[in-house]
């Protein structure tokens, strides 16, 4: 592209993280869904799904796009992302990524992916027509994406370290936490591993998984993601991909000070 639209409206978020959504899969309230959480008018029980968004030095970087990423941007009024780093490839946190089309006209160039290279390849398989030999109609009608490959070294993008945190989503699959600075985001995990923990800690924030009350095969419940934050120690924790079977009021009730269920649009300071 040989110039750059500037967002009419976009909201400075530098030294903010911000929870976009954190909800399960299927979303708090989930269709169909009659409990008594889903049909709560308490707005801590609306949660989209699972993202946060960093706001660093030299721009927003983006974690997941999951399907309701364009309400979310717009709802906090963030009008650019610069970059977008992936946990996982699952649905709920990647779906979205066709929204991202907007963001070349405001970069003048693709939105660079950091993602391991399983995720490369199913971003590639499910989002094909970006990556079509045939030349598209005109700019913008496919996002322009920028593939960075990672592993487990710290990277820095936009004038901040990230340091990957490997964990484990179930016994057969694997996903990717962030860290950077004091503040750690672990979503979409039931089990961190031993050579892990040295990443988490000396954490001002730790943001945790923990999906529900009984014991689920691929996130903590609430009591493991409990014990999980105490044997990590940070300073405190937030617990994020909440279903709708914990009310953000009575479970915070329950919880020792220094932890809470996160909520969609919570800011949290980095230092």
């Amino acid at each position: 592209m040989n110039s750059v639209v500037k967002p009419v409206k976009t909201r400075d978020i530098r030294g903010k993280l911000i929870l976009l959504g954190t909800g399960t899969s299927v979303g708090v309230p989930a269709i169909g869904c009659g409990c008594p959480v889903c049909t709560s008018r308490d707005p801590h029980n609306k949660r989209m799904r699972c993202s946060v968004i960093w706001g660093l030095p030299e721009g927003n970087l983006l974690v997941d796009t999951p399907p309701d990423m364009r309400s979310q941007l717009l709802r906090e009024e963030i009008g650019i992302v610069h970059a977008v780093a992936y946990t996982h490839q699952h649905a709920d946190h990647l779906y979205g990524l066709d929204d991202l089309r907007v963001f070349q006209f405001y970069l003048g160039h693709g939105v660079p992916l950091y993602c391991e290279p399983n995720v490369e390849r199913q971003i590639r398989a499910a989002f094909s027509y970006a990556f079509s030999e045939i030349t598209p109609t005109h700019v913008g009608a496919t996002p322009a994406l920028e593939f960075q490959r990672i592993g487990l070294n710290p990277f820095t993008v936009l004038g901040a370290q990230v340091t990957p945190i490997r964990l484990k989503h179930g016994p057969r699959f694997e996903v990717l936490g962030f860290r950077i600075g004091n503040v750690a985001y672990c979503t979409d995990t039931n089990e961190i591993p031993a050579e892990s923990f040295a990443l988490l800690q000396g954490l001002d924030v730790l943001i945790l998984d923990a999906l529900r009350f009984d014991p689920h095969p691929t996130h903590f419940s609430l009591d493991e993601a409990v014990a999980m934050a105490e044997k990590i120690g940070a300073k405190q924790t937030y617990f994020t991909h909440i279903s709708c079977r914990m009310d953000h009021q009575e479970t915070n009730a329950k919880l020792p000070d220094h932890m809470q269920l996160a909520y969609d649009r919570q800011e949290i300071p980095l230092s």
